[in-house]
């Protein structure tokens, strides 16, 4: 019988601005694997499936964003020979940007471990520093869906698709992101399904309690126009709508908040947010909409009424393309539950 090959090496990076939580859940769920083999993907995986470890541009305890110490197992210097590469979530506010060129060494080891054949993976923010490596330009990639302005800005030649909770891009699909915060998940699990079967990461899903989130980030996103354009004319528009965004012809109240004639008004505020007056409006009424099916027990067609449409039909329609779930499916989701099980 031939030997077993050996286990895949997997390295996960930690850095002072890593946080804490994806980075042991990482190390932790993938390290758990090892009891979790199904009968059915014995063949692919009768040994220990995975070499885990945690590296970082030194080897010894580290210091995380939220100031959790995390040990590292070995130096970026020490650890050549490598399979798989994750970089967890980096910590930055919602108003704070990336600051690039921190870790030059990592972002040589990265592009240096790829280029010998590893999987280059990244969840959440962390897609900021596999993105230095230059080896996302052309490719498609996702990324917490609140740096989506931010992250674009600075790499505009990575195909950014930030609706996704999962892409697996690049050749041979090497290149692996994952989206906001607890998608990390979502790439245990492919790991896991990829190089150890299905079944296994199904029964690694079931025992560690966690899934694929399978409609994508888009239910998650909230709706977060940009104000810091410098248009005077189109910020007095968006605050004029803020407040009155059921009534009839909102469009024509931004106009006239604006001061601008009807075509230049909707040539600046596209330039400016990115929209359309009217799919402005949309998004606007689709976010108050979200709000009142969490907090409320209210029929979906006053809901429809109380942020501006008369057709409950046409509300779900259009509440669907923009959440990617029915407004049925959304409250059932994410309706604010009551605090334990009741007795």
């Amino acid at each position: 019988m031939p030997p077993s090959p050996p286990p895949l090496r997997i390295r996960i990076v930690a850095t002072p601005d890593s946080t804490a939580t994806p980075l042991a859940g990482l190390y932790e769920s993938l390290s758990t694997v090892e009891g979790l083999t199904a009968p059915e993907d014995r063949l692919r995986a009768d040994r220990r499936p995975f070499d885990v470890a945690i590296v970082a541009e030194q080897a010894g305890i580290l210091t995380t964003a939220s100031g959790l110490a995390i040990t590292a197992h070995e130096s970026i210097d020490d650890a050549e020979e490598v399979d798989v590469v994750i970089v967890p979530s980096m910590a930055f506010g919602r108003d704070e940007e990336w600051t690039a060129g921190r870790y030059p060494r990592l972002v040589r080891w990265l592009r240096e471990a790829y280029e010998r054949g590893a999987v280059l993976c990244s969840a959440c923010t962390g897609a900021n520093l596999t993105a230095e490596t230059g080896l996302l330009d052309g490719h498609h990639a996702t990324v917490h869906w609140i740096s989506e302005r931010d992250f674009q800005r600075r790499h505009p030649d990575v195909v950014l698709r930030p609706d996704e909770v999962l892409v697996v891009s690049g050749d041979g699909g090497r290149l692996i992101t994952s989206g906001a915060a607890t998608a990390w998940h979502d790439l245990a699990l492919h790991l896991v399904a990829t190089y150890v079967g299905p079944a296994t990461a199904l029964a690694a899903a079931r025992f560690l309690l966690i899934q694929f989130h399978q409609d994508g980030q888009t239910p998650f996103q909230v709706f977060d126009p940009p104000s810091d354009h410098g248009d005077a004319a189109v910020l007095a528009a968006q605050r004029a709508i803020d407040d009155r965004y059921a009534i009839a012809a909102p469009v024509d109240e931004m106009v006239r908040a604006s001061g601008l004639a009807p075509r230049t008004f909707a040539r600046r505020f596209k330039a400016a947010t990115g929209l359309t007056p009217i799919a402005y409006v949309q998004h606007i009424r689709v976010e108050r909409a979200k709000r009142l099916l969490e907090a409320s027990g209210e029929p979906i067609d006053d809901i429809s009424w109380a942020v501006g449409y008369e057709d409950p039909a046409a509300f779900r329609r259009l509440f669907k393309r923009l959440t990617s779930l029915t407004p049925g499916a959304y409250r059932q989701r994410f309706r604010l539950p009551a605090l334990g099980a009741a007795a």
